[in-house]
């Protein structure tokens, strides 16, 4: 999990940066502003000390949204219920209106009726039917209503049929109904009455047009039996009223009497077809509520879906150090870095001859299976306008794991030891193993990069013992995360050098705890209080002192407080809380690699993830092959390797680098696949290494207008030839080029120089110096010019012919051999003879020879002596020991060493 600041994480919390300060506070984590930055191992802890009340919150947060929910439903309902009320009120209140009327209209009636001739018999009145017909219909509504929520569901094309046969049913009555009503009313004409009302318009299929259909069929029954008494009477004459009433009062009866049967009828098909339609507003209203919350709760449980796979790949992006938006923008494509032509229109969905026209108007003739640039391909793609992003070859085969809670389980530390050279780093791990490493190796210092396993109190602690700074950076430079724990060893007779202060600068930017271990304090001088005020300068600030990194004074030597050493460390796990899951396949590190003439090809490797069993295929860089063999750091043949646990791999078939990532694949296939094209890319990388400046070409550039400028690194033995050089140059005319000197130093040509070189196109400038370490080892991989000079004027002359184009044969050196002086012996009437071991090259007793002390050169001459045991022989080759004599000279000490070269003649080409 990758370091966070205050403000990141109170926001992940939903908390404001000063509440997060304040909680901070209170766990006693060091913290000054929003802006301050956490460790992981700091963010775990507050994880898990804020994780109950981040839960609390998350519980109100879910019961609030509940109780809006359960809110927004019972105001839905009341909505309903509201709708409904008024719906019934406003029948009601029409039936009402239409009840006041024909109320009305009975009274006027009535009062027509006593005004004229007295009926002979009183014919029965139908009103009273029609009455209790509206009681029972509403009676029914009601009843309706009441039943409305415990009705089963209907087919929506049962009750379109059902309704339709009604309709037609309905029309069909009304219409006989209206004929016979006209038939009776037709003979029976009074002239002083008012004729009967028209007949109304076809009904429609609602419950208000049937109701408007009933009235008018009361309306013509009563015309009807108002003229029922005149019709008699003339029809009777002078035959005398008993004969005509008993003719036409049975008529009249059976007329209302079928009339009542089928308004009967009208009502109960009106009741149903109400009742179908209640049942459907209220069917038709459940599902619309339902629809509509399911609908919301889908919508909301997907945006919660893609905002946690957004937040996933945020976070991925960020582990893998890129930027999220060109991530997470899905209209960008990865271009794979050194891509070809071809490959590159095949990802973009384009032509290959759209590209090369692009390329050719850049000025970039290549062919289709020819490499790209990146800058050419974003150039390209912008003319396109479409978006990429270029993917390098650590970032295209990275796999992010995510592990869950459940899986993890505590794994050992893994602690690098690093300090000043002869601080006693590899003695305080020989204290720690009792194994006596110190003695195995060449005069006492560390070569190589090598691993260890500690148990104590039943718990493992792996130490990595590395040669410096340098490994530990390169390293994490190719992604090597490896250390948890960084033992940074200081004597306290000698204090803070510069290597320390330098270990503590890599340490810092590695983002690893340092636990101070204050070695020697067994000598006469120890001062380790000095040590921790001069580390205090640096940052590092004992915990006694109110800082954060933890200090033990140790004595490898005398084997003093060496537990108290592992306890801290292991005080120090357990504040991390390192923890990796073992039931998943293996991935780690390669930290050590080497080729056995015995047994092939050997990697050691740091297990990070997983279990890594024999016969395993394992992919570790260009490397690949299955397991033939796991071998323990006490050369125990194993049968598994667990996290943390460094062991020795046989069975790959070629010698990974330092720093690689392995991992586990299933098939053998898809990891032979994935090491091959590795090996190409690498392949393709080494044939574009981009040529360096050289005075050998620099008039060549000049004339090709590839350049105007001259970049140099000085190098010197003193800061006056510094000067002198500095001065010399800008005498010189930079008409046609301009000089910049971009660094200069006294002491010799480091690695560090000729990275810089590289990345400025430089030419080291050496003055009475040479390279140390694998700094000319890497000047040649780099392709960067070295230049070594003993006259100034020489340095000069060099600059002026290279810039007119006047460089002349010269006389070169060229080296034989390197020599490393291990003791020193007084031979009489003979002088001071070096024992001395080869390092590199070969020795010849011809060869000319320079004497280098601290990377500066202090005397030039031949050698008297080149023997072996008691021969004198010719040459010497690498791993061999031998004694050297060096003529008028005798000042030799143990370390120094002693250059063979030989001088020869170059001829120019150009």
């Amino acid at each position: 999990m990758a370091s966070m600041r205050v403000h990141e994480l109170a926001k992940e919390f939903d908390m404001s940066s000063a509440e997060l300060l304040d909680r901070l506070k209170e766990m006693k984590i060091p913290a000054k502003s929003h802006a301050s930055m956490l460790n992981d191992a700091y963010v775990d802890k507050i994880r898990k000390n804020l994780e109950p009340e981040i839960r609390a919150r998350a519980g109100a947060l879910e019961a609030e949204e509940a109780a809006a929910l359960k809110a927004e439903q019972e105001e839905a309902e009341r909505k309903r219920a509201e709708e409904e009320a008024e719906r019934k009120a406003a029948r009601e209140k029409e039936l009402a209106e239409r009840e006041a009327a024909r109320a009305k209209r009975e009274g006027a009636k009535a009062e027509s009726s006593e005004d004229g001739e007295p009926a002979v018999r009183k014919a029965p009145q139908p009103a009273s039917a029609f009455a209790s017909l509206e009681q029972q219909i509403a009676a029914e509504k009601e009843r309706v209503e009441r039943e409305r929520e415990e009705a089963r569901a209907r087919a929506r094309a049962e009750k379109a049929a059902a309704e339709v046969a009604k309709k037609r049913a309905v029309e069909e009555a009304l219409r006989r109904g209206h004929k016979k009503s006209a038939k009776a009313a037709a003979p029976t004409p009074e002239p002083h009455k008012a004729a009967p009302a028209p007949a109304p318009a076809r009904p429609k299929n609602n419950f208000d047009s049937l109701l408007s259909q009933i009235e008018a069929e009361k309306q013509r029954m009563e015309a009807a039996k108002a003229a029922a008494p005149d019709a008699r009477a003339g029809r009777g004459g002078k035959k005398g009223k008993k004969g005509g009433a008993h003719q036409v009062v049975p008529e009249l009866e059976a007329q209302v009497a079928a009339g009542e049967d089928r308004y009967a009828q009208m009502a109960v098909q009106a009741e149903k077809l109400q009742r179908d339609k209640v049942l459907a507003e209220a069917r038709a209203a459940v599902a619309a509520a339902n629809t509509h919350e399911g609908e919301g709760r889908r919508k909301k449980r997907k945006e919660k879906r893609e905002a946690e796979a957004r937040e996933r790949a945020e976070l991925e992006a960020i582990e893998r150090g890129l930027d999220p938006s060109l991530v997470l923008d899905d209209s960008v494509v990865e271009i794979p870095q050194g891509a070809s032509v071809a490959k590159f229109a095949e990802l973009l969905g384009v032509q290959p001859n759209d590209v090369i026209k692009r390329l050719f108007m850049l000025g970039q003739v290549l062919t289709l299976t020819q490499t790209m640039s990146d800058e050419t391909m974003e150039l390209i793609a912008d003319d396109m306008g479409r978006k990429v992003r270029v993917v390098s070859p650590e970032e295209e085969y990275a796999v992010v794991y995510n592990d869950s809670e459940a899986d993890l389980k505590p794994r050992p530390p893994v602690v690098t030891v690093m300090g000043h050279v002869d601080h006693g780093k590899t003695s305080l791990l020989d204290a720690i193993r009792h194994t006596g490493v110190v003695a195995s190796e060449a005069g006492g210092i560390t070569q190589h990069i090598g691993a260890s396993v500690v148990n104590i109190d039943g718990r493992q602690i792996t130490f990595i013992d590395t040669p410096g700074h340098e490994a530990f950076t390169a390293m994490r430079a190719r992604g090597a995360q490896v250390t948890d724990v960084i033992v940074l060893v200081v004597a306290a007779d000698d204090g803070v050098m510069p290597q320390t202060i330098e270990a503590i600068n890599h340490a810092k930017a590695a983002e690893v705890p340092i636990v101070v271990a204050v070695n020697k304090i067994d000598k006469p001088g120890a001062n380790p209080d000095r040590v921790r005020q001069e580390l205090t300068e640096y940052g590092v600030i004992p915990e006694e002192w109110g800082g954060s990194n933890m200090f033990v004074e140790v004595s490898a030597k005398k084997n003093e407080h060496i537990d108290d050493l592992l306890e801290t460390i292991l005080l120090q796990a357990d504040v991390l809380e390192l923890r990796a899951n073992p039931d998943a396949s293996a991935s780690g590190f390669v930290i050590e690699a080497n080729l056995d003439k015995g047994r092939g090809p050997v990697a050691t490797v740091l297990i990070q993830r997983g279990t890594l069993h024999t016969g395993d295929v394992v992919v570790a860089g260009t490397s690949y092959g299955r397991v033939r063999a796991l071998v323990n750091p006490r050369g125990e043949h194993v049968a598994e390797a667990l996290p943390a646990d460094p062991v020795e791999i046989l069975g790959l078939n070629s010698v990974p680098t330092a720093g690689d990532e392995f991992r586990v694949f299933e098939d053998e296939r898809d990891a032979r696949k994935l090491a091959e094209e590795r090996a190409l890319r690498a392949r393709l990388a080494a044939q574009e290494t981009k040529s360096h400046m050289s005075l050998d070409d620099l008039f060549s550039r000049i004339e090709d207008g590839k350049t105007t400028d001259l970049n140099l690194i000085v190098k010197a033995d003193v800061q006056g030839s510094i000067e002198a050089l500095r001065d010399a140059f800008d005498k010189m005319d930079q008409s046609e080029v301009r000089i910049n000197i971009v660094h200069s130093a006294v002491g010799g040509i480091t690695e560090t120089d000729v990275t810089l070189a590289a990345a400025s196109d430089a030419i080291i400038i050496g003055f009475n110096v040479r390279p140390t370490g694998k700094s000319r080892v890497q000047a040649e991989k780099e392709k960067v010019d070295i230049r070594l000079y003993r006259v100034i004027y020489q340095a000069i002359e060099d600059i002026n012919a290279a810039r007119v184009g006047l460089l002349s044969p010269d006389i070169v050196e060229e080296d034989t051999g390197i020599a490393e002086v291990r003791e020193t012996f007084k031979v009489p009437k003979v002088g001071t003879i070096a024992g001395c071991y080869i390092v590199e090259g070969e020795m010849h007793r011809d060869d000319k020879v320079r004497i280098v002390r601290d990377g500066t050169v202090i005397f030039e001459g031949t050698m008297a002596s080149l023997r072996r045991f008691k021969d004198d022989v010719k040459s010497v080759k690498q791993g061999y020991e031998c004694g050297i004599g060096i003529e008028k000279f005798q000042d030799l000490k143990v370390g120094d060493t002693i250059e063979g070269y030989q001088i020869k003649e170059v001829e120019r080409t150009e």
